[in-house]
């Protein structure tokens, strides 16, 4: 996908996160988030720092224009973007990095693209509910919001994956 194209699917996304932050409310234990799969598939050329950096702008935008505590997606979102080459490495292998291309389902099967949003997916609703809930030692609601929004959000990850990471050949 060319670079324009991409960053314009972005900011799209990134309003139906708007949207779905500020009018789709489940549960308080569960919240849905396209943010990680959004910085999973940056462009492979986009390094670790400056992932953390559209991270940290991605996660703060959410904060601002969404009903949420002021830097709540940035804090969740930045080690989203720290871990991402290593849970694109260990899901896909080295040699996405080694050809130069960017995370895609043709690169593996569904079963990989699943692992690898589920990771991201982990790691920020860990993050976010660990945070939100005041940094208590893991209780059960705790847990349970983690579950449950590891799951809503790599649901809707899915829908997302086709038009963040679309397969080159099609």
């Amino acid at each position: 996908m060319r670079k324009v194209n991409f960053w314009l699917v972005y900011a799209l996304t990134l309003a139906v996160q708007l949207l779905i932050s500020n009018l789709v409310g489940i549960s308080p234990l569960v919240g849905i988030s396209l943010l990680p799969v959004m910085i999973l598939c940056l462009p492979g050329r986009i390094g670790t720092i400056p992932g953390m950096l559209v991270a940290f702008v991605t996660g703060l935008a959410v904060d601002l224009l969404a009903d949420g505590l002021p830097g709540l997606n940035a804090l969740a979102l930045v080690p989203v973007a720290a871990l991402r080459r290593p849970i694109i490495g260990m899901v896909f292998g080295s040699g996405l990095f080694a050809r130069n291309e960017d995370f895609s389902a043709r690169h593996g099967s569904y079963g990989k693209v699943f692992m690898a949003l589920l990771l991201s997916q982990l790691v920020f609703c860990t993050v976010y509910v660990w945070a939100d809930s005041g940094f208590p030692a893991f209780r059960w609601d705790t847990l349970l919001g983690i579950v449950l929004s590891t799951a809503a959000g790599v649901t809707v990850s899915l829908f997302a994956i086709g038009n963040l990471a679309p397969d080159s050949k099609r």
